[in-house]
C-alpha cells in the first residue's frame, strides 16, 4: 500500500507577520499582547507596579518621619538643628533613590516576562504566567544589574555635569545658568540616542541568553539601520501614554479642590477635609498606577517586535520561525529555541538592479551631434519619353541581347565624424548627368503565310478479314 502524506491544516498566525515589519504595523501590534494575554500580563504588571509603588512610598515616608522628628527635641537656628535638618535631608534623598532602582528593578522583571510572552505569541503559543516566569528566572539577576548599571551611570553623568555648573558658578554665576541651559539641551538628544541603541539589551538578555556586555554589544549591532523606526515608536508610546496620564489626572484635581472646599470651606485641618484629600488622593495614584502598567506593557510589546524585526532583516530569523511552526504543527517533539539558533548569522543581501542600457545605434552610422547639418541630396527631375506610337504592342518575349539602360547614381558620401577643430561646410554633390534617350525597340518579323489547302478528297478504305487477299497465315500463332 502507498503512503502519501496526509493533508495538515494551516499553521496558526501569531500577533506579528513573520516578515519583515513597517513602522506602522510595529506601532499597531504593539497592543496586541495585552489583547492577547491580558490577566497574565496586565494583571502581573499591575500588581508588581503597586507592590513597587507602596514599597517607595512606606520606604521614604518611615525615613522622613524617623529623621525628621528628631528636630522636635532640638532648638531651631542653632548648629546642631542645621546639621540634623541637612542629614534628614540627605537620608530621605539617598532613601528615595535607592527604593527607586528597587522599583526600576522590579519593572525590568515585568518587562522581561512581556518579552517572553511575545516571543512565543509570535509563533502562536500562549503560556502561562509560571511558564514564563521559569523563562526570566535564570537571567533575572542580568537584568537586575544591566538596570543598575544604567542608573549608575546616568547618576555619575549628572553628577559630573553639576559639580562643573556648580564650580563655574561660584566664579560666574551668568555663565553657570548659560551652561545649565545648554547641558539640559544637550542632554534630551543624548538620552534618546542612547536609550534607542541601547533598547534591544533586555530582549536579548532575556531570548539569547546573553551577559550584559554581549546584550549590550547585539543591541548596538542590531538597531543599526532601524534607529529611526525604533525612536519613533518609542517616543510615541511614550508621549501618548504621557498625555493620558494628564488628562486623567486634571479631573482628580479638580474633585479634590471641590471636596475640600465643600468639607472645609474656611481651609481649618479639619479630620473630614484630610480624610476627602486622602481618598482623592488614593483614587488619582490608582488611576495613575494602572495608566503606567498598560504603558509598561505595551512599551515592552513594542521592544520585543522591534528586536524580532531587527533579527529577521539582519539575520533571516523568520526562516528560523516558520520552520519550527511548521514541524511544531507536523507533531515534532523536542524542538529547540528558534531564537537561539543562528544567532549572527548574516543573510546575503539583495543584489542591487542596475538600470538596463540605452539603445545604441546601428554600426555604420554615426551618432547624431547637435547642431549638425547634413546637405540635402540633389536629384534632378528624371524625364521619360513618351510612346512613340499610340497602341504598339510591345513582344512578350525580349530578344536575347536586349539592354535596358540603367540610372547612373554618383556615390554618396556620408560625412565623417567632426573633429576638435573647426568646422567645414560639407562639399557639394556632384550633379547628375542627362539619362540617354530610350532605344526604340525592334519591330517582330512578318509570321509565315500558310499552307494552301489541298481540295483531293482522301481516298476510300475497305477492312478485308485476314487471309482474303492472299495474306499468308502463321500456323503457330494463337490467334489463327
Amino acid at each position: 500500500m502507498t503512503a502519501y502524506p496526509a493533508w495538515t491544516p494551516a499553521s496558526r498566525p501569531g500577533i506579528i507577520p513573520l516578515r519583515p515589519l513597517t513602522f506602522g504595523t510595529i506601532l499597531g501590534r504593539s497592543f496586541a499582547a495585552l489583547r492577547q494575554n491580558p490577566r497574565v500580563l496586565l494583571g502581573f504588571a499591575l500588581c508588581v507596579q503597586t507592590a513597587a509603588y507602596i514599597l517607595v512610598l512606606l520606604g521614604v515616608g518611615a525615613v522622613a518621619f524617623a529623621s525628621f522628628t528628631r528636630l522636635d527635641t532640638l532648638r531651631e537656628g542653632t548648629d546642631e538643628f542645621d546639621a540634623v535638618m541637612a542629614g534628614s535631608i540627605a537620608l530621605t534623598a539617598i532613601t528615595g533613590i535607592v527604593l527607586g532602582l528597587a522599583a526600576g528593578a522590579l519593572g525590568v522583571i515585568v518587562q522581561g516576562v512581556v518579552v517572553s510572552e511575545v516571543a512565543h505569541a509570535a509563533v502562536a503559543e500562549k503560556l502561562t504566567l509560571r511558564a514564563l516566569w521559569q523563562r526570566v528566572k535564570p537571567v533575572a539577576w542580568r537584568l537586575i544589574g544591566y538596570s543598575f548599571l544604567l542608573a549608575l551611570a546616568a547618576l555619575l553623568l549628572i553628577g559630573v555635569v553639576a559639580a562643573v555648573i556648580f564650580a563655574i558658578g561660584v566664579a560666574a554665576l551668568p555663565a553657570a545658568v548659560a551652561l545649565t541651559i545648554l547641558a539640559f539641551l544637550a542632554a534630551i538628544p543624548l538620552t534618546l540616542w542612547l536609550s534607542t541603541k541601547l533598547l534591544l539589551a533586555p530582549a536579548t538578555i532575556i531570548l539569547e541568553r546573553a551577559t550584559i556586555r554581549t546584550a549590550i554589544g547585539r543591541s548596538w549591532t542590531l538597531i543599526r539601520g532601524r534607529f529611526w523606526p525604533a525612536l519613533g515608536v518609542i517616543v510615541i508610546i511614550s508621549l501618548v501614554f504621557g498625555t493620558i496620564a494628564q488628562v486623567v489626572s486634571i479631573p482628580f484635581s479638580f474633585l479634590s479642590t471641590i471636596v475640600t472646599t465643600i468639607i472645609s470651606p474656611t481651609g481649618d485641618p479639619e479630620p473630614s477635609a484630610i480624610i476627602g484629600i486622602v481618598v482623592t488622593v488614593v483614587l488619582t495614584q490608582i488611576v495613575t498606577l494602572l495608566i503606567q502598567s498598560v504603558a509598561v506593557v505595551v512599551q515592552a510589546t513594542a521592544t520585543a517586535i522591534i528586536y524580532i524585526d531587527c533579527r529577521v532583516r539582519r539575520e533571516g530569523l523568520d526562516i528560523d520561525l516558520l520552520t519550527y511552526v511548521e514541524r511544531r504543527d507536523a507533531g515534532a517533539i523536542g524542538l529547540t529555541d528558534p531564537y537561539l539558533e543562528n544567532i549572527g548569522r548574516v543573510i546575503a543581501p539583495r543584489p542591487v538592479a542596475y538600470p538596463a542600457p540605452a539603445f545604441a545605434p546601428g554600426a555604420g552610422y554615426p551618432p547624431p551631434y547637435p547642431g549638425q547639418a547634413y546637405a540635402p541630396q540633389p536629384y534632378p527631375g528624371q524625364g521619360y519619353a513618351p510612346q512613340p506610337h499610340p497602341g504598339q504592342a510591345y513582344p512578350t518575349q525580349p530578344h536575347p541581347g536586349q539592354a535596358y539602360p540603367t540610372q547612373p547614381y554618383p556615390g554618396q558620401a556620408y560625412p565623417t565624424q567632426p573633429s576638435a577643430g573647426p568646422q567645414h561646410p560639407a562639399p557639394a554633390a556632384a550633379p547628375y548627368s542627362p539619362a540617354p534617350p530610350p532605344v526604340a525597340p525592334v519591330s517582330p518579323p512578318e509570321p509565315a503565310a500558310p499552307a494552301p489547302a489541298d481540295d483531293t478528297p482522301p481516298a476510300s478504305t475497305r477492312w478485308a478479314a485476314p487471309g482474303a487477299q492472299g495474306d499468308a497465315i502463321d500456323p503457330e500463332s494463337p490467334w489463327s
